[in-house]
């Protein structure tokens, strides 16, 4: 069950998740993903929540609504790879303030993030 944050709205929360589901292959593109019912009852949140989330996924480009036969995810591995650097330039927009906040220089953060960076996952994904 997904904890949410009190200070952000749940809609919002949900399009991070379901991006985040996206871009790390949980939903691989093509995929149809699960109704609406099926995901609020798996979240316990509202079902016009998740719409709400959904059709903001839908108008990124990230999934498609095929009336009769459900929703889906991109097959456009572009719009995939943006969400991907979305995703985590607002996470190092966040270490970075925070790094900053504490007062540590630009080298000192990046060593630290070298050292926690997984051993032998250099590559990643582009």
């Amino acid at each position: 069950v997904m904890e949410f944050d009190p200070g952000s709205p749940i809609w919002l929360q949900l399009v991070s998740e379901f991006t985040r589901r996206i871009v790390v292959g949980q939903w691989s593109s093509g995929d149809k993903i699960p109704g609406v019912r099926e995901l609020a009852l798996d979240l316990k949140v509202n079902p016009n929540t998740v719409q709400r989330a959904l059709a903001e996924l839908d108008r990124q480009g990230l999934t498609r609504s095929e009336r009769t036969t459900g929703r889906f995810i991109t097959d456009d591995e572009s719009v995939i790879s943006h969400a991907r650097e979305g995703l985590a330039e607002d996470a190092a927009d966040t270490y970075a303030r925070r790094a900053q906040g504490l007062g540590m220089s630009l080298t000192a953060a990046r060593e630290l993030l070298g050292r926690q960076w997984p051993t032998g996952n250099e590559g990643g994904t582009p």
